[in-house]
């Protein structure tokens, strides 16, 4: 059975591990953008930001006392002249383990982090997806994201 729950710092070597797989396919189409996977001493320190903080959360999958996948979630204000003004959450990363995968366990995650977002005054929810990452890009679609923008950017 899987059960799901706030990340500890505990949480933090199961989480890098997750975090370095969904790295490892990032940094393969572009290594020019996206480190490479396994420097311990950066990855703890940048999850370990988003553990009990108070405009962010992260979340885990246990199975057989194992993680097998996460979460992470932050709330934002939009401001500026040209935008509605409103609290919004934002996913940063989602991973499960690949043996995991395409059993509801990335739908769940992200299911708590909606409702943890919503509890915290959020009225929408935002999240970045790299192109070329389609499974990914699905998965938010089911659960009813649609594309606002595209980020463009090039070399120079």
């Amino acid at each position: 059975m899987i059960s799901y729950r706030q990340a500890s710092i505990a949480d933090i070597p199961s989480i890098c591990a997750l975090g370095n797989e969904v790295n490892e396919i990032h940094h393969r189409v572009w290594p020019q953008i996206f480190a490479p996977a396994g420097e311990a001493a950066r990855d703890q320190a940048f999850w370990a930001k988003g553990i009990g903080a108070p405009e962010a959360e992260t979340f885990v999958a246990e199975r057989d006392d194992q993680v097998i996948g996460f979460v992470s979630v932050s709330m934002f204000q939009e401001s500026g002249s040209l935008m509605q003004p409103m609290r919004y959450g934002r996913i940063g990363s989602v991973s499960v383990a690949s043996e995991h995968r395409g059993k509801g366990v990335g739908r769940a995650l992200m299911a708590r982090a909606e409702e943890w977002a919503a509890k915290h005054g959020a009225i929408d929810m935002r999240l970045h997806a790299w192109a070329f990452n389609e499974r990914a890009i699905a998965l938010y679609e089911e659960q009813g994201y649609a594309i606002r923008s595209h980020f463009l950017g090039k070399p120079l």
